[in-house]
């Protein structure tokens, strides 16, 4: 899919044909999963190549972030899917050129969305690619940073389910023990590809803030700039949160653990108790013609009472020693 943006485009798609042409004043030509047709039409506009899929996948710096002949080529991965439940990073490509922003997607992260939305409704804002391409970078942070803020709700309603201040509600059921982990596990990836995505657009940043396009332009200096900050500050954020994300899962082990051992302790001290009476049992069972006890009048209420205060003793016993 073509759109294009400036002060006479409105961002509608754009079906391309033979005669089809880009207005001069667009300033921004989104492509989105875009056929050959459409990035040869944006090629000869430009005068430069479009980046295809696998070149956008390539992770090498040099790869990534350079400048050509005044015309800066820029990728970076980009958070997508959490709407949908499914995070996952997208590489998306960036062409700077003096007067136009070119964007090469496979993916449609909530920012664009957002951004392509406002300048539907206000196509006047769209006047320089520069300016629209840091604010939508500052879009970008933005996102990050209001998943973050997401992560770490989600990681204060862990902590809460794992050290209950009763004692008795630490004893969390096997279910949700599962459940807990899983959540865990849920928020350690999204975690993780919210470092991608940050450590990325991180990156994208300091090369933008470095070229003679951002330097001679003091707004977008400062921006830039101030982008840098943010992001930086939310990378020591996420690894702050995944710090506490492993210790969560280590105390969720240790939980379990804990169930284990208790399950472990009632069954050793159970047949504790019951050894001594089985062993009583056991041997007033076996069938030996001599056995005094077996005609003797009281012999039964004795081997009974045998009985119970062998398996009596053990208990008071252990309850003493504070073993159970």
């Amino acid at each position: 899919m073509l759109r294009l943006f400036g002060p006479n485009c409105d961002g509608s798609p754009v079906e391309v044909g033979a005669t089809t042409r880009i207005p001069d004043d667009v300033v921004w030509i989104d492509l989105l999963e875009p056929t050959r047709e459409e990035e040869a039409l944006v090629e000869a506009f430009i005068g430069s190549n479009v980046p295809t899929r696998a070149d956008l996948a390539e992770i090498e710096p040099s790869s990534r972030l350079y400048e050509r002949q005044g015309t800066l080529y820029l990728t970076m991965s980009t958070l997508t899917g959490i709407d949908e439940g499914d995070p996952s990073s997208s590489p998306i490509g960036f062409i700077l050129t003096p007067g136009h922003l070119v964007t090469v997607r496979y993916a449609d992260p909530r920012p664009f969305r957002l951004l392509a939305e406002h300048l539907k409704r206000e196509p006047d804002l769209a006047t320089d690619a520069c300016h629209l391409f840091v604010r939508l970078l500052d879009a970008v942070v933005d996102r990050l940073a209001d998943e973050i803020q997401r992560v770490a709700a989600e990681i204060e309603k862990i902590s809460r389910q794992i050290f209950q201040k009763d004692l008795e509600d630490r004893r969390i059921p096997a279910a949700r023990l599962t459940a807990m982990l899983t959540r865990i596990g849920r928020a350690q990836s999204l975690l993780a590809k919210i470092r991608e995505t940050a450590v990325s657009t991180s990156r994208l940043i300091h090369f933008l803030a470095a070229t003679n396009r951002v330097r001679r332009l003091e707004d977008e200096r400062d921006h830039v700039g101030s982008l840098a900050a943010d992001i930086a500050a939310l990378i020591d954020h996420s690894s702050f949160l995944s710090e506490q994300l492993t210790f969560q899962l280590d105390a969720s082990l240790g939980l379990i653990s804990i169930e284990q051992n208790a399950a472990m302790k009632l069954f050793s001290w159970a047949a504790l108790v019951f050894l001594p009476p089985t062993l009583v049992a056991g041997i007033y069972g076996m069938n030996f013609d001599h056995m005094p006890e077996l005609h003797w009048f009281y012999g039964y209420p004795m081997a009974l009472g045998i009985m119970l205060v062998s398996g009596i003793a053990p208990w008071l016993y252990m309850r003493k020693r504070g073993w159970i």
